[in-house]
């Protein structure tokens, strides 16, 4: 109980940053992404924050044997790159880049009473769905080579 508590005191707090900083807000993010036109530096200033944040919290919560409710830190240990982390990151970044949303930001959204994350969260769900279906079927999806 303690640690679904947790989390929604977490996500509470990050929702109400997002919020706070008018991430939710897509124009602001699209104006972040309008490197050629009219530029918004807001986002850069909210990504400074988060990573000052973090670096600075991480020398400390890394040094405890584990987390405070768990009993360890999952922390990724894949080194190299493949083909499914840059294709995945690549659409990403083309969603984030044509809808103004992440998935974070479009969840907090949704108290705005606008139809854009709701959208945006759909074709999130579906894509979802659809690498996942891909993943399990890619086998079949082979041409068959004959011996």
């Amino acid at each position: 109980m303690k640690l679904h508590l947790v989390a929604l005191l977490s996500g509470t707090l990050f929702g109400l940053g997002l919020g706070l900083s008018q991430m939710i807000d897509r124009d602001r993010v699209l104006g972040f992404l309008d490197v050629a036109g009219i530029w918004d530096p807001t986002l850069l200033f909210v990504l400074g924050g988060a990573v000052g944040v973090t670096v600075i919290a991480f020398r400390f919560v890394l040094r405890r044997q584990h987390p405070l409710l768990g009993d360890r830190f999952y922390i990724p240990t894949k080194q190299g790159l493949d083909a499914s982390l840059i294709v995945g990151a690549a659409i990403f970044g083309i969603g984030w880049g044509i809808s103004g949303y992440c998935p974070g930001p479009a969840i907090t959204a949704l108290v705005l009473g606008v139809w854009n994350p709701v959208l945006f969260l759909v074709a999130m769900v579906i894509g979802s769905l659809a690498q996942k279906w891909f993943a399990t079927n890619a086998s079949q999806l082979r041409p068959r080579q004959n011996a």
